[in-house]
């Protein structure tokens, strides 16, 4: 009698999956691409001339900056936007408007710190570093009063300190290279239009 070979089955081999890059969506905007970023159109920046004209240019150049900030948060880094007189004075004004009630409330707390300076001080940081910050881009995005009011937002601060503490070292490293490039006179306005955008890329990851 010839014994019958008996064959091992094969063992299964399991594939495994090479892991995933992480979605350009949630990458943050790259140091390099903030700085070049109101040079890209640089005849934008004369924009901030506005600021020259008391009150019928400070809302549409308030209302422009607005616009710069909605372009970070949906991703667009690419270059300054065109300047629209008409609907940028009619943003700006309106706006302007909308965040008074948030201005008096703001206000009314700073006021019961006041009495201690030491609480003053450690409650205007806290406020002025964590908390305005994500209320004031989260204002500018859905524009209303409101959303000033959104508390909740600032949960993500926390969930992800490390990630926002790194957004404002590189939004205050950028502060810094401007400020020198003041001598030049084009740091001022690159500083005004770029200086929220390490923060908007933050809610535009984090938050929104």
């Amino acid at each position: 009698m010839t014994k019958k070979k008996t064959i091992a089955p094969k063992k299964a081999v399991k594939k495994t999956m090479p892991a995933k890059a992480p979605a350009l969506e949630t990458l943050p905007v790259e140091f390099g691409t903030a700085f070049k970023y109101p040079f890209n159109r640089p005849v934008g920046m004369l924009n901030i001339l506005w600021i020259l004209l008391p009150i019928i240019g400070w809302f549409p150049l308030f209302g422009y900056t607005i616009r710069i900030v909605k372009n970070f948060v949906k991703g667009d880094f690419s270059q300054l936007p065109l300047f629209q007189f008409g609907s940028d004075f009619k943003l700006g004004f309106f706006m302007f408007l909308k965040a008074i009630p948030f201005g008096l409330a703001y206000g009314v707390v700073m006021k019961a710190l006041y009495y201690n300076e030491v609480l003053y001080m450690i409650g205007a940081l806290f406020i002025g570093i964590f908390i305005l910050p994500m209320l004031m881009i989260n204002f500018y995005v859905k524009e209303t009063i409101a959303s000033f009011f959104e508390v909740s937002k600032i949960n993500s601060v926390f969930e992800n300190l490390g990630d926002y503490v790194i957004a404002l070292l590189k939004s205050l490293a950028l502060g810094l290279i401007f400020l020198v490039m003041m001598i030049i006179l084009v740091g001022i306005p690159a500083n005004v239009f770029t200086k929220q955008i390490f923060l908007a890329d933050f809610y535009r990851r984090k938050v929104n």
